[in-house]
């Protein structure tokens, strides 16, 4: 319960009339010249709340500093009494970040993998790289397909049991023999097959299969063999380097190669290792999570899948016929585990004497900037106005303070 004294609640009131006094534009009196009864009769709804709005916030502060927490969310009035010339009473809830202690937090550890490259992993890119650039050529000689060919087909299908159906067709079709992608049934017919041949094949799809129409269907096909081709990977050479563009040779392919793999799996480790260090941290440190934090935490990961599921392609009619509070209740576990972590990383920032300082900031609204097409002082108004930049700062904050932690590990 939070007490205004009468005279600062009259004291508000005069001022606030004397204001309405002044603009008031009323039939039959002059500009500045209404009586005050009048501009109280007139305007009482307005008058009452603009000395509500003049007095609360300040009030509700110093009486929230004088408790000595910090609240979370708009606090939720539930009793309001305010008359001129009586003390104004107002009771309200509010949540607020809880008090906890994070002692021995120095002493979470977790394992700490390399974040070397090893041989095998740069090999392995090399050939991704290799395969990446393969050609599909034709075979000039004359033999028949066998496994590792691509068959150039023509066929049409019939699906069993549905006859006035339409048929199943494809021109120029490429296929793999003995692929894994490749049914068996055409594995069978085409292998050991001719360019000309024209061949039968009867094909079970199973019920689970990826194309609706045909999973759990038998489908009789008519296939032509039009011709053979062979999928050629280029060896690794310095014309290959200089084909992707930006190399000279392929040593430099190789270190630029490496030094991409290296910072990748820098970030990857990082990334996964941080995850860790952070379910211990929350498993350790027990504490009450503000509701309204959850919900805000909620919303922005229902945020960041619903523009994921846009860049796919979604609309927004489709979006429409989600599944919300399904959706919202999947969600609630994995943000109540982001929102223990921010509020432990602040309380380790504040321990460590973590902070950001202005110049790091302006970096971060220049990245920003380049990234939205926006100039920087624009950005900079937008952001101080809807509360953006204080987040932003909030954010630098923690990502410093979760890479003290990170780079402390024991390697």
């Amino acid at each position: 319960m939070l007490e205004i004294p009468a005279e600062d609640v009259s004291k508000a009131f005069r001022s606030v009339t004397r204001n309405y006094q002044k603009y008031a534009k009323i039939p039959g009196f002059r500009p500045g010249k209404v009586p005050e009864s009048v501009v109280r009769r007139r305007f009482a709804t307005e008058i009452r709340k603009e000395v509500i709005d003049g007095l609360l916030p300040q009030r509700f502060n110093q009486g929230v500093r004088e408790l000595g927490v910090q609240p979370v969310g708009q606090p939720q009035v539930t009793e309001l009494t305010v008359e001129d010339g009586q003390p104004l009473h107002v009771r309200a809830a509010f949540e607020y970040v809880p008090t906890f202690s994070i002692e021995g937090y120095k002493d979470v550890v977790v394992e700490k993998p390399s974040a070397e490259v090893t041989d095998e992993e740069f090999q392995h890119e090399m050939t991704e790289l290799r395969e990446s650039r393969a050609t599909i050529e034709p075979v000039e000689e004359d033999r028949a397909l066998v496994d590792g060919d691509w068959a150039q087909i023509s066929y049409t299908g019939q699906v069993e049991g549905e006859a006035e159906a339409a048929p199943i067709t494809g021109q120029d079709s490429l296929v793999e023999i003995g692929g894994k992608d490749t049914v068996e049934a055409f594995n069978a017919v085409l292998r050991g097959a001719k360019p000309g041949q024209e061949l039968k094949a009867e094909v079970i799809y199973p019920a689970d299969y990826g194309e609706a129409r045909l999973a759990g269907k038998t489908v009789s096909y008519e296939v032509t063999v039009k011709a053979i081709k062979k999928r050629i990977v280029p060896e690794l050479s310095d014309d290959f380097a200089k084909e992707l563009g930006q190399y000279e040779s392929m040593s430099e392919l190789e270190t630029r190669v490496r030094e991409h793999m290296n910072n990748r799996k820098r970030r990857s480790v990082a990334a996964e290792t941080k995850d860790k260090l952070f379910a211990e941290l929350t498993q350790k440190y027990s504490f009450p999570v503000p509701e309204s934090l959850v919900q805000d935490q909620v919303d922005a990961r229902l945020e960041r899948g619903l523009r994921a599921l846009a860049a796919q392609g979604m609309d927004t009619e489709q979006m429409r016929r989600l599944d919300f509070t399904r959706l919202r209740t999947a969600q609630r576990d994995g943000a109540i585990a982001e929102v223990k972590t921010n509020l432990l990383l602040d309380k380790i920032a504040e321990a460590e004497g973590i902070t950001v300082s202005d110049e790091e900031l302006d970096r971060e609204l220049q990245l920003a900037a380049l990234q939205s097409n926006e100039p920087v002082e624009t950005l900079r108004t937008r952001l101080t106005q809807d509360g953006g930049l204080a987040r932003i700062r909030e954010q630098m904050k923690r990502e410093k303070t979760a890479n003290l932690l990170y780079e402390r590990l024991p390697s």
